[in-house]
Protein backbone atom coordinates (compact mmCIF):
# COMPACT_ATOMS: atom_id res chain seq x y z
CA UNK A 1 0.00 0.00 0.00
CA UNK A 2 1.57 3.83 -0.94
CA UNK A 3 0.13 6.67 0.69
CA UNK A 4 0.43 9.75 -1.88
CA UNK A 5 1.60 12.88 -0.51
CA UNK A 6 -0.10 15.45 -2.54
CA UNK A 7 1.28 18.66 -3.29
CA UNK A 8 -0.94 21.59 -4.41
CA UNK A 9 1.61 23.26 -6.19
CA UNK A 10 5.08 23.46 -6.99
CA UNK A 11 5.79 26.92 -5.89
CA UNK A 12 8.97 26.71 -3.27
CA UNK A 13 10.12 23.39 -4.13
CA UNK A 14 13.17 22.58 -3.13
CA UNK A 15 14.33 19.13 -4.42
CA UNK A 16 12.68 17.57 -7.24
CA UNK A 17 13.27 13.74 -8.45
CA UNK A 18 11.39 13.18 -11.43
CA UNK A 19 12.08 9.51 -13.04
CA UNK A 20 15.15 8.82 -11.14
CA UNK A 21 16.88 5.35 -10.90
CA UNK A 22 20.30 4.25 -10.12
CA UNK A 23 21.81 1.07 -11.74
CA UNK A 24 25.38 -0.46 -11.33
CA UNK A 25 27.24 -3.26 -12.54
CA UNK A 26 28.30 -5.93 -10.12
CA UNK A 27 31.69 -7.93 -11.33
CA UNK A 28 31.58 -11.08 -9.29
CA UNK A 29 35.47 -11.46 -9.65
CA UNK A 30 38.10 -9.61 -11.32
CA UNK A 31 38.66 -9.92 -15.18
CA UNK A 32 41.22 -11.68 -17.27
CA UNK A 33 43.13 -10.28 -20.14
CA UNK A 34 41.28 -12.38 -22.14
CA UNK A 35 37.50 -11.33 -20.77
CA UNK A 36 38.76 -7.73 -21.47
CA UNK A 37 39.05 -8.37 -24.65
CA UNK A 38 35.43 -9.79 -25.78
CA UNK A 39 32.27 -8.78 -24.53
CA UNK A 40 31.37 -9.62 -20.86
CA UNK A 41 27.97 -10.49 -18.99
CA UNK A 42 27.48 -8.40 -15.58
CA UNK A 43 25.59 -8.57 -13.05
CA UNK A 44 23.02 -4.92 -12.70
CA UNK A 45 21.80 -3.70 -9.61
CA UNK A 46 19.09 -1.44 -9.59
CA UNK A 47 19.20 0.52 -6.47
CA UNK A 48 16.60 2.66 -7.25
CA UNK A 49 14.14 2.62 -9.85
CA UNK A 50 11.90 5.54 -10.74
CA UNK A 51 11.62 7.33 -8.01
CA UNK A 52 9.55 10.99 -7.88
CA UNK A 53 9.81 13.09 -5.08
CA UNK A 54 9.18 17.10 -4.39
CA UNK A 55 10.11 18.60 -0.97
CA UNK A 56 9.32 22.05 -0.13
CA UNK A 57 11.98 24.48 1.29
CA UNK A 58 11.58 24.59 5.00
CA UNK A 59 10.00 20.66 5.04
CA UNK A 60 11.87 17.65 7.03
CA UNK A 61 11.71 14.47 5.05
CA UNK A 62 12.42 11.25 7.13
CA UNK A 63 13.90 7.94 4.76
CA UNK A 64 13.28 5.25 6.07
CA UNK A 65 14.14 1.39 4.77
CA UNK A 66 16.22 -1.83 5.59
CA UNK A 67 19.57 -1.90 4.67
CA UNK A 68 20.41 -2.22 1.10
CA UNK A 69 16.94 -0.67 0.29
CA UNK A 70 18.32 2.65 -1.27
CA UNK A 71 18.30 5.44 1.00
CA UNK A 72 21.92 5.93 0.99
CA UNK A 73 21.94 5.69 -2.71
CA UNK A 74 19.15 7.97 -2.80
CA UNK A 75 20.81 10.70 -0.25
CA UNK A 76 23.91 10.84 -2.57
CA UNK A 77 21.74 11.41 -6.05
CA UNK A 78 20.22 14.41 -4.19
CA UNK A 79 23.51 15.68 -2.64
CA UNK A 80 25.30 15.43 -6.19
CA UNK A 81 27.30 13.18 -4.90
CA UNK A 82 26.43 10.41 -7.59
CA UNK A 83 24.44 10.98 -10.73
CA UNK A 84 21.29 8.90 -11.92
CA UNK A 85 21.43 6.24 -14.90
CA UNK A 86 17.82 7.87 -15.95
CA UNK A 87 16.07 10.34 -15.29
CA UNK A 88 16.42 14.34 -13.23
CA UNK A 89 17.33 16.14 -10.03
CA UNK A 90 16.48 19.79 -9.26
CA UNK A 91 17.97 21.19 -6.27
CA UNK A 92 17.35 24.83 -5.37
CA UNK A 93 19.98 26.84 -3.09
CA UNK A 94 23.34 25.20 -1.87
CA UNK A 95 22.89 21.49 -0.71
CA UNK A 96 25.14 20.08 1.82
CA UNK A 97 25.61 16.40 2.55
CA UNK A 98 26.57 14.98 5.90
CA UNK A 99 27.07 11.52 4.47
CA UNK A 100 30.42 11.54 4.34
CA UNK A 101 32.20 14.22 6.69
CA UNK A 102 35.59 13.48 6.04
CA UNK A 103 35.32 14.44 1.96
CA UNK A 104 37.53 17.02 0.89
CA UNK A 105 39.91 16.00 3.70
CA UNK A 106 43.50 16.20 2.94
CA UNK A 107 45.31 13.76 6.34
CA UNK A 108 48.44 15.68 5.90
CA UNK A 109 46.96 18.89 6.49
CA UNK A 110 46.32 20.11 9.59
CA UNK A 111 42.67 20.60 10.98
CA UNK A 112 43.21 24.67 10.30
CA UNK A 113 44.39 24.00 7.35
CA UNK A 114 41.22 21.43 6.24
CA UNK A 115 38.71 23.96 7.78
CA UNK A 116 39.76 26.64 5.18
CA UNK A 117 39.85 23.68 2.42
CA UNK A 118 36.55 21.78 2.94
CA UNK A 119 34.91 25.01 3.92
CA UNK A 120 36.13 26.86 0.15
CA UNK A 121 35.04 23.15 -1.34
CA UNK A 122 31.24 23.53 0.83
CA UNK A 123 31.29 26.88 -1.11
CA UNK A 124 32.74 29.38 1.53
CA UNK A 125 34.98 32.64 1.07
CA UNK A 126 38.04 32.82 2.87
CA UNK A 127 36.58 35.40 4.81
CA UNK A 128 32.92 33.57 5.74
CA UNK A 129 35.50 31.34 7.16
CA UNK A 130 37.19 33.54 9.26
CA UNK A 131 34.72 35.16 10.71
CA UNK A 132 33.05 31.35 11.44
CA UNK A 133 36.70 29.65 12.40
CA UNK A 134 36.40 30.23 16.05
CA UNK A 135 32.90 28.88 15.97
CA UNK A 136 33.65 25.83 14.16
CA UNK A 137 37.25 25.42 16.31
CA UNK A 138 35.11 25.12 19.23
CA UNK A 139 31.91 23.32 17.87
CA UNK A 140 34.22 20.56 16.64
CA UNK A 141 35.83 20.42 20.52
CA UNK A 142 39.53 19.37 18.47
CA UNK A 143 41.85 21.65 21.58
CA UNK A 144 45.45 21.33 20.93
CA UNK A 145 45.26 18.98 17.60
CA UNK A 146 43.56 21.99 15.46
CA UNK A 147 47.20 22.55 14.63
CA UNK A 148 48.28 18.97 13.91
CA UNK A 149 47.95 16.64 10.86
CA UNK A 150 44.33 15.41 10.28
CA UNK A 151 46.20 11.55 10.18
CA UNK A 152 46.93 11.98 13.92
CA UNK A 153 43.13 13.02 14.90
CA UNK A 154 40.52 9.61 15.52
CA UNK A 155 37.99 9.07 13.54
CA UNK A 156 35.27 10.88 16.02
CA UNK A 157 37.57 13.92 16.13
CA UNK A 158 37.46 13.35 12.19
CA UNK A 159 33.64 13.28 12.64
CA UNK A 160 33.02 16.09 14.99
CA UNK A 161 35.29 18.56 12.83
CA UNK A 162 33.63 17.67 9.43
CA UNK A 163 29.97 17.92 10.60
CA UNK A 164 31.19 21.48 12.72
CA UNK A 165 32.14 22.99 9.02
CA UNK A 166 29.08 21.31 7.23
CA UNK A 167 26.54 23.30 9.47
CA UNK A 168 28.62 26.64 9.74
CA UNK A 169 28.86 26.46 5.84
CA UNK A 170 25.09 27.99 6.71
CA UNK A 171 23.12 25.46 3.96
CA UNK A 172 20.02 26.04 2.52
CA UNK A 173 19.53 21.88 1.86
CA UNK A 174 20.89 19.67 4.47
CA UNK A 175 21.71 16.16 3.89
CA UNK A 176 22.15 13.73 6.76
CA UNK A 177 22.79 10.03 6.76
CA UNK A 178 22.66 7.77 9.80
CA UNK A 179 25.96 7.80 10.32
CA UNK A 180 25.93 11.11 12.33
CA UNK A 181 24.81 8.36 15.14
CA UNK A 182 28.17 6.56 15.50
CA UNK A 183 29.62 9.89 17.42
CA UNK A 184 29.62 9.57 21.27
CA UNK A 185 26.96 10.62 22.86
CA UNK A 186 27.72 14.19 23.64
CA UNK A 187 28.55 14.86 20.53
CA UNK A 188 25.27 13.40 19.34
CA UNK A 189 23.28 15.77 21.59
CA UNK A 190 25.19 18.61 20.71
CA UNK A 191 24.81 17.65 16.79
CA UNK A 192 21.23 16.87 16.54
CA UNK A 193 21.14 20.77 19.03
CA UNK A 194 22.30 22.08 16.41
CA UNK A 195 20.25 20.79 13.60
CA UNK A 196 17.17 21.51 15.48
CA UNK A 197 18.80 25.39 15.23
CA UNK A 198 19.29 25.42 11.08
CA UNK A 199 15.63 23.41 11.07
CA UNK A 200 14.40 26.81 12.84
CA UNK A 201 16.04 28.83 10.04
CA UNK A 202 13.52 27.48 7.07
CA UNK A 203 16.06 25.05 6.34
CA UNK A 204 15.44 21.95 4.22
CA UNK A 205 16.34 18.56 5.74
CA UNK A 206 16.29 15.01 4.85
CA UNK A 207 17.54 12.57 7.32
CA UNK A 208 17.65 9.04 7.03
CA UNK A 209 17.62 6.91 10.10
CA UNK A 210 16.98 3.28 11.14
CA UNK A 211 16.45 5.07 14.75
CA UNK A 212 12.70 5.55 14.70
CA UNK A 213 12.87 7.74 17.91
CA UNK A 214 14.42 10.37 16.52
CA UNK A 215 12.64 10.15 12.91
CA UNK A 216 9.20 10.87 15.35
CA UNK A 217 11.45 13.53 16.80
CA UNK A 218 13.02 15.54 13.73
CA UNK A 219 10.70 15.42 10.90
CA UNK A 220 6.94 15.97 9.85
CA UNK A 221 7.59 13.67 6.77
CA UNK A 222 8.31 10.26 5.79
CA UNK A 223 9.07 8.21 2.89
CA UNK A 224 9.58 4.39 2.95
CA UNK A 225 12.07 2.99 0.87
CA UNK A 226 12.23 -1.22 -0.26
CA UNK A 227 14.23 -2.88 -2.74
CA UNK A 228 15.21 0.14 -4.37
CA UNK A 229 11.07 1.64 -4.95
CA UNK A 230 8.90 4.11 -2.79
CA UNK A 231 6.62 1.94 -0.55
CA UNK A 232 4.86 5.29 1.50
CA UNK A 233 5.24 9.03 1.46
CA UNK A 234 3.31 10.78 3.82
CA UNK A 235 2.31 11.63 7.18
CA UNK A 236 5.17 10.34 9.78
CA UNK A 237 2.54 8.72 12.43
CA UNK A 238 1.22 6.67 9.52
CA UNK A 239 4.42 5.71 7.53
CA UNK A 240 6.58 5.00 10.87
CA UNK A 241 3.44 2.73 11.71
CA UNK A 242 3.49 0.67 8.61
CA UNK A 243 6.98 0.48 8.43
CA UNK A 244 7.29 -1.24 12.07
CA UNK A 245 4.33 -3.55 11.40
CA UNK A 246 5.99 -4.87 8.44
Amino acid sequence: MTIGFNMKNNKDIAITLTNVSKKYLIHHEKPTLMERLIKRENEEYLALQKINIKIRTGERVGIVGLNGSGKTTLLKIISGISAPTTGRVKTIGKVVSLIDLAAGFHTDLTGLQNIYLNGMLLGMSKSEIKNKLEDIISFADIGRFIDTPLFTYSQGMQLRLGFSIAVYSDPDILIIDENIESGDQNFQVKSFKKISELIKKNKTVVFASHRMDLIRKMVTRVIWIDKSKIIADGPVKKVVSMYETQ
